[in-house]
């Protein structure tokens, strides 16, 4: 039985054409002002919507009395309004898995662009200033050897943590609501990885790597209090979410507390705002929230939700479904 599909966000052609066979499909972008009202009619009738980065919030439900499944292109949820979804029984989907390693790769691309100043020394060459041999005052520092503190430690913190044990000689600690049972999740890191209370992870880690998601308890969880007690001189990578870090806390520690640098790959706001000072902090590395942003993982999620939106619209059950019971 052919259903009504609403593409809320642009999808390689080949996973579009999936779609396209099985089920009545309009593509539009509420983001895109020409395309809007195309948006909110096809949402009336819509009984599966996919896409990502677009705010699926208890008004935008109410106008979808017909929906039965979102599939979003993506592994955070913090766009959808999951007690809502949970009380009127749409499933929610999502990508988990076909992005770790992705992620991994740039997060740990940013702590070793912040600890070595590779962006700030390439613009310095870039601009001509490159005219005799850098002093100490340029000096970066090593990775290799030391200690490596997460906040988060699921599958893409695990997967940085490999790269940074197995590959580059680090010390691993990190700090979630439980510890994780290495034996049968990450037996490679049996020895490398340590469940630490969070004082004592701020207070040794040379590199604090924050890859939380968003929820009411971690909004806004890394404040004054949490960059006081990192360890003098320590770098802080932030390849979770924005809004869990508070950023004016964050820009008081690089420019009155101890804290060296800081790598962002999210902001609170997104795009960040040209007249936010983190934009040109000259100890801020700066990414446009490119995580996962490379072909080859940009088409396996597209892949893997158009395959979770086909299932569930079929009846069967997704590999992927979120547990909005959690809202």
């Amino acid at each position: 039985m052919r259903k009504k599909v609403l593409v809320f966000r642009e999808l390689p052609e080949d996973q579009l054409a999936r779609l396209q066979a099985a089920h009545d499909v309009t593509v539009a972008n509420p983001r895109v002002a020409a395309q809007r009202p195309a948006f909110d009619a096809a949402l009336a009738e819509a009984q599966g919507l996919i896409g990502s980065s677009f705010p699926v919030d208890d008004a935008l439900l109410a106008r979808a009395p017909k929906l039965e499944v979102i599939s979003s292109v993506s592994v955070g949820v913090d766009n959808y309004a999951l007690a809502a979804l949970h009380e009127r029984g749409i499933l929610l989907c999502h990508t988990p898995g076909v992005l770790d390693e992705t992620v991994a790769d740039t997060v740990f691309a940013l702590l070793m662009a912040t600890s070595r100043r590779v962006v700030e020394l390439s613009n310095l060459v870039r601009v001509g200033h490159w005219n005799k041999n850098i002093g100490e005052d340029l000096f970066g520092f090593d990775v290799h050897g030391k200690t490596l503190g997460l906040l988060g430690f699921g599958r893409i913190g695990q997967a940085i943590a490999r790269r940074a044990a197995l590959g580059f000689g680090m010390p691993v600690l990190y700090h979630a609501r439980r510890p994780v049972d290495l034996a049968a999740q990450a037996p490679e890191l049996q020895g490398h990885a340590a469940h630490t209370p969070l004082d004592e992870l701020l207070a040794r880690a040379d590199i604090v790597v924050a890859m939380l998601p968003l929820s009411d308890s971690t909004r806004g969880m890394i404040d004054a209090s949490v960059f006081a007690r990192m360890k003098p001189g320590a770098i802080f990578i932030n390849g979770g979410r924005g809004a869990t870090v508070q950023e004016p806390a964050l820009l008081a520690a690089l420019d009155h507390g101890t804290l060296r640098a800081a790598g962002l790959d999210v902001f609170a706001t997104e795009p960040l705002p040209n007249d936010s000072p983190l934009r040109t902090h000259a100890r801020v590395t700066p990414l446009p929230h490119i995580g996962s942003a490379t072909h080859e993982t940009r088409h396996a999620m597209a892949e893997l939700a158009t395959t979770n939106l086909l299932k569930a619209l079929a009846g069967e059950r997704p590999s992927a479904v979120y547990d909005t019971a959690f809202a």
